[in-house]
């Protein structure tokens, strides 16, 4: 028993001391816990993975973290890590709210000039660039690259290794990228483990690091060059030292190798930028299907409502409001169409709904609209006014035109019910309104359709049924139009048309010294056209032009013709006021016609009306400039008959003077006229021009001319117009004095 209290109170004793052991270590490492000084050390912000902020713990972390936090305890140090707010390390050194700033390569000078004292170095960064696709450097000594404002410090010494080297620096890295794709820079220089975590960005998986590190620089911790700041870095230095490299790869290796960018919007955007291209193309496609679907049942019920407005429910032709519509349409969009309007009337109808039925009256009214729409063009409308009275706006056709819409269409109708085996013979009475230009410039339709039903009256009050004009001269009148215009090609191509010659005369000599080409026109039905009434006609149907290039041409045929034979002659041709306008380059017409026909220009001697050039003086006179540069001989026509103004004969550029003599025939003072005549032709001798006179009809006229000292004539006391045969004969046989 007293052996094994013995043993009882050792053991006891033992754990004792142990206890007092254990307590000592105890205190004595929270003492030096507690002892340990705070250390605030400065690092950039977002540069990920060397330094970023951990979104879970919303504490600083990274590489050169986890590095300077085993380093700064070893050392006896609490680590505790700020995000600098300056732009660059160099401000961030006059802080002295950090005890050290990091990362440094080497020591250098703070922004207010003050030295630094730099750590051993904790690990080597390598720098690498990146470019955008498989891009070609420059040398490095000619290459420009893109840096972080952050890296001021590396580009200094950048600087040194490359001189040739140019550098931008930017605020941010999506910055420095867009420069790259936009070609301003031919890289990015940043440190490999920068790299390895910005290039996990989707968008950024095009961009290429270069195989060839740049160079790698010390990853250092720096402070000023001060007593506290040498003893923080010795303490520091002792511990960085002992750093196994093991652990330094370990810490590292444990940064890169994982997948740290975490994507944003922006990069959902990206990586899904074909599937929402797809999406949004759909919902495009289906927002534009609704609209025009809205559009297109809005559109028909405009349609039906319009349709219930201007078409009539029983014939479906237009209504009276559907039919003044088109027929203003019409004379706008058709302003050169002969037209007329045709208000029709079925005499009796009443009796027919009467005795036969509502029904069969119906049947009739859709039978005629059919018919009559059947027969009409786009050109031309048809409208039912009210009851069985129909109005038409049509085109003015020729007689075998309007024998066939009788045929067609007014017989059938006229023998509806014979046809069906009912003796009863319908009646027709139609009013016929030719439209005046005046109704192309003022549309009035509900006017026209009054003067049409004035003219259907005045046929029903007779107990007859037919037809009656309100305007029957105008009717004359457009059937006179349609034929001739529309005939003039076929009249061209079949040589209906020809030229004639007016020869002029020297009165001295009793030569011929030129003549006149002038047209005319054998129709096959209406024989001799005279010129006073197609020429106008074809001048208000814009046609004219047609039809003086044919006789340009064939007077330049015929010039040709006599120029081989040996004969040079010259020939005036007219050119119409309407004619001339800018688009037809009237002078190189002509130019090309001597060309083409190997004539000198000055056989073509061209008359203009004297009216033509009151009513467009500038651009007639800038005309006339031209003809006269390709050295054509420019006349002009009827000078006396209209506008005469002396201001004319100062400001046009012509060659002769044709003088109308209307002052010595009709009415007046003949003496003043012989006294005007003497003296217009005294006035033009002084400006230069050359004058002849047209229109002479006796010798006492030539006789007075000539004394006037005015040699050259035209009119029907020498020749009157004649064929190209006799126009040839006639220079055998001279002149009659």
């Amino acid at each position: 028993m007293k052996v094994k209290r013995i043993i009882g109170r050792y053991l006891i004793f033992i754990i004792c001391i142990f206890a007092i052991l254990q307590c000592g270590t105890s205190a004595s490492a929270v003492s030096k816990s507690d002892d340990a000084d705070t250390l605030i050390i400065g690092i950039p912000a977002d540069r990920c993975p060397l330094f970023y902020l951990d979104t879970d713990t919303g504490e600083p972390v990274g590489i050169g973290v986890d590095l300077m936090r085993v380093v700064a305890e070893e050392a006896g140090y609490n680590a505790s890590f700020m995000f600098i707010t300056e732009k660059t390390n160099k401000e961030a050194l006059d802080n002295p709210d950090y005890d050290i700033i990091m990362p440094f390569g080497s020591a250098i000078t703070s922004l207010s000039g003050k030295k630094t004292v730099v750590t051993e170095n904790l690990m080597q960064t390598p720098f690498t660039m990146v470019t955008d696709g498989s891009k070609n450097l420059p040398e490095l000594n000619k290459i420009h690259i893109g840096m972080l404002s952050s890296l001021a410090g590396v580009a200094e010494t950048v600087k040194e290794l490359y001189p040739g080297i140019q550098i931008t620096l930017y605020d941010t890295m999506t910055d420095s990228v867009k420069a790259l794709r936009a070609g301003k820079i031919d890289a990015i220089l940043h440190n490999s483990y920068v790299w390895s975590y910005v290039l996990q960005k989707p968008s950024y998986s095009n961009l290429k690091v270069q195989p060839a590190n740049m160079f790698s620089m010390d990853f250092r911790a720096g402070t000023l060059d001060t007593p506290k700041g040498r003893e923080i870095i010795e303490r520091l230095d002792k511990e960085i030292i002992k750093l196994e490299d093991p652990r330094r790869q370990a810490i590292i290796l444990d940064y890169t190798s994982r997948h740290l960018y975490r994507n944003n919007f922006g990069d959902f955007i990206y990586e899904n930028r074909f599937l929402l291209i797809l999406v949004a193309a759909l919902v495009t496609f289906l927002i534009g299907f609704i609209v025009h679907k809205q559009r297109y049942v809005s559109q028909q019920q405009e349609q039906t409502l319009r349709d219930l407005i201007e078409k009539d429910s029983l014939t479906g032709v237009l209504s009276l409001e559907g039919f003044k519509k088109r027929a203003e349409e019409l004379l706008r969009f058709y302003p050169d169409n002969q037209y007329l309007l045709v208000f029709n009337n079925i005499k009796n109808f009443k009796f027919i709904n009467e005795r036969l039925g509502r029904g069969t009256g119906d049947e009739l009214l859709r039978f005629w609209a059919e018919s009559s729409m059947a027969a009409l063009s786009d050109e031309e409308a048809i409208g039912r006014i009210t009851g069985d009275r129909f109005a038409i706006l049509r085109k003015i056709k020729d007689d075998e035109g309007m024998k066939v819409y009788e045929k067609e269409v007014i017989e059938p109708l006229l023998n509806f019910f014979t046809d069906r085996g009912k003796e009863i013979k319908l009646q027709l009475c139609t009013g016929v309104y030719v439209l005046t230009p005046e109704d192309y410039k003022n549309i009035d339709v509900d006017r026209m359709l009054d003067f049409a039903r004035m003219a259907e009256k005045k046929i029903r009050d007779t107990h007859k049924s037919g037809y009656e004009f309100y305007n029957p001269e105008q009717w004359e009148k457009g059937k006179q139009i349609v034929d001739i215009s529309g005939h003039l090609q076929a009249a061209l191509d079949t040589g209906e048309i020809q030229v004639w010659y007016q020869p002029q005369i020297d009165y001295m000599t009793g030569t011929i010294s030129g003549a006149e080409a002038l047209c005319r026109w054998k129709h096959p039905t209406r024989g001799w056209i005279s010129p006073g009434l197609f020429i106008p006609i074809l001048e208000e149907t814009g046609l004219i032009f047609d039809l003086d290039k044919y006789i340009w041409e064939r007077v330049c045929q015929d010039l040709k013709r006599w120029n081989d034979l040996g004969e040079r002659r010259s020939v005036s041709v007219n050119l119409s006021r309407s004619d001339i306008s800018e688009d037809r380059n009237i002078p190189g017409v002509f130019y090309e016609l001597v060309q083409k026909y190997g004539l000198d220009s000055d056989q073509l001697r061209i008359e203009i009306t004297e009216t033509a050039y009151v009513e467009r003086p500038d651009f007639l006179i800038k005309t006339t400039s031209e003809l006269r540069e390709y050295g054509f001989q420019v006349e002009m026509d009827d000078f006396g008959s209209g506008y005469s103004s002396l201001h004319m004969l100062k400001e046009v550029p012509v060659d002769r003077i044709k003088m109308d003599l209307h002052f010595l025939t009709g009415t007046g003072d003949m003496e003043k006229g012989r006294i005007i005549i003497t003296q217009v032709i005294k006035l033009v001798e002084l400006l230069g021009m050359k004058l002849i006179a047209e229109g002479v009809e006796t010798k006492a006229q030539a006789d007075l001319l000539n004394d006037s000292g005015c040699r050259e004539m035209q009119g029907y006391f020498f020749f009157k117009p004649m064929p190209v045969e006799e126009f040839e004969r006639a220079y055998d046989i001279g002149v009659r004095k």
